[in-house]
């Protein structure tokens, strides 16, 4: 099994506190896994390890090795990464239009500038990354204008333009409403059928697709669980990670969960 991504015995402080504390994570092809977590607990910090936007203290275990690379370009990472985050959302609200955002993934930029070499193949992929998550008839609205559901989805469009083999979605898809959230996992089992791999984190159960099996729960900066999904999505396990009790449905291998 091809790895993308090796974290071992990674810490990361702030103001004499540990956001992780010896953290460690295995991603490998096809090896679909969510992550979740009460507010704090390190969940973003861990998947920017994995983006290299940050650095962990170094200590005499951590290991840390990116598509089997224990040193890698952030060149040649974001040619094989895909990210969306509530970061990316903010920084994308802007009059750049939705194609020229969505095509501006191929040079991890927000939006086309001169300096931007956008060939024709180029062009073809931003259309076919459009046509993937539905917002094809969005393309030469601006991006100041979406709605969330929308804006959400081209961001998706963005994360996929360059065909990365990983996908880290933080909770990319926060806000969206019945509809919208269907039609973001119809977009993301796309993705999944076009051989990436996916990690995601969220609070909400029903954005967890079928074939993401591998569940991750972190808390106060550590892993609390990590293992099959039918095994920690639970009421017992996800009352004791949240401190309160837990209540959990599951429709055509769909969960939700409510307090």
């Amino acid at each position: 099994m091809e790895n993308l991504i090796t974290i071992k015995h990674a810490n990361v402080r702030r103001n004499d506190k540990y956001i992780l504390n010896d953290v460690s994570l295995e991603i490998n092809k096809g090896e679909h896994i969510a992550i979740l977590g009460p507010n704090g607990a390190g969940k973003s910090t861990l998947l920017n390890i994995c983006s290299m936007e940050i650095h962990p203290l170094w200590n005499e275990n951590l290991i840390i090795k990116r598509f089997n690379k224990l040193k890698i370009s952030k060149d040649e990472l974001r040619q094989n990464i895909g990210v969306v985050s509530q970061l990316i959302f903010q920084m994308c609200n802007t009059t750049y239009k939705v194609n020229e955002v969505v095509a501006s993934g191929i040079f991890s930029s927000i939006g086309i500038d001169f300096h931007h070499n956008v060939t024709e193949e180029d062009w073809i992929n931003t259309d076919i990354a459009l046509v993937d998550n539905f917002c094809n008839h969005l393309k030469d609205k601006t991006m100041k204008s979406l709605s969330t559901g929308e804006a959400q989805r081209v961001l998706l469009a963005r994360a996929l333009v360059h065909n990365p083999k990983l996908l880290l979605l933080d909770e990319a898809a926060s806000g969206l409403d019945f509809p919208s959230r269907s039609h973001y996992r119809t977009a993301l089992k796309k993705a999944i059928d076009k051989d990436r791999t996916i990690v995601m984190i969220t609070h909400e159960l029903s954005q967890i697709l079928p074939e993401i099996q591998k569940i991750i729960l972190m808390k106060d900066g550590y892993i609390f669980a990590q293992g099959k999904k039918e095994d920690l999505l639970t009421e017992s396990v996800l009352s004791s990670l949240y401190g309160q009790k837990v209540y959990v449905a599951k429709k055509n291998d769909i969960y939700s969960a409510w307090c």
